[in-house]
């Protein structure tokens, strides 16, 4: 159980919320949250948006009956809050792009705070969402440069070529984009998968992915995976 610090409304869809949390949580991480007893049946995986050792905050987007009982909470209620869970993005140096639409930013703040602790790191962050635009500041306090649209794809303006890395979170159709794009250039893909899931921790196989090396489970095995590994050509 843990208490909530705060619930910031940021748009009509999205919210930060910030959970009292002892962890040792890594850049692409999850946990598995609920503030409810029965109905949902399922807790809600939500990648970690930013951390300390006592706390973890995430990003999570209004879609269904869980998250409408998110927005709900206020500072001081509980919440229940298991993990982290799940692998990680690798700590890599170079010039790195972080590519996410929608709710795939949430592991991208994170990602880009610990990446440009080394100060030879170059940073560039490419966000698209639909509707209002969030985090201008807080993306571009951790990166050397950002480009965020509205209601338009980013995927083009990413050039495989200028980068040693690209990590991506968000629709599977822009993840695979970005793959694709990559895949005879010089980046190296990593991507975060959004598969549902069920228990978290790869017991009730909810979240098993296809992968070159037969079937994964995506809260076990990855959420972190090499592009090259699960966009399989068609």
């Amino acid at each position: 159980m843990g208490n909530i610090i705060y619930n910031k409304r940021l748009t009509d869809e999205y919210y930060l919320i910030k959970i009292e949390h002892k962890n040792n949580g890594k850049m692409g991480q999850f946990c598995m949250l609920r503030a409810w007893d029965d109905d949902p049946l399922l807790s809600r995986p939500l990648s970690i948006y930013d951390r300390d050792d006592s706390s973890l905050t995430f990003l999570y987007k209004i879609v269904g009956k869980g998250t409408k009982i998110m927005s709900k909470l206020r500072a001081g209620d509980d919440i229940i809050c298991h993990g982290p869970y799940g692998s990680s993005f690798p700590k890599v140096k170079g010039k790195i792009a972080l590519v996410a639409g929608g709710v795939g930013i949430a592991p991208m703040y994170l990602a880009a705070k610990e990446l440009s602790k080394d100060e030879d790191n170059i940073i560039d962050i490419y966000f698209s969402l639909r509707g209002v635009e969030i985090l201008r500041e807080e993306l571009s306090s951790v990166s050397d440069n950002l480009i965020l649209k509205t209601n338009e794809r980013v995927v083009s303006l990413v050039d495989a070529d200028k980068y040693d890395y690209i990590f991506t979170c968000g629709p599977k159709s822009l993840m695979k984009d970005i793959y694709t794009n990559a895949k005879d250039k010089k980046a190296t893909v990593y991507a975060s998968l959004e598969n549902r899931m069920g228990c978290g921790i790869g017991i009730c196989y909810v979240c098993t992915c296809k992968t070159k090396n037969g079937n994964k489970l995506t809260c076990k095995d990855g959420p972190v995976f090499l592009g090259s590994e699960v966009f399989i050509d068609d």
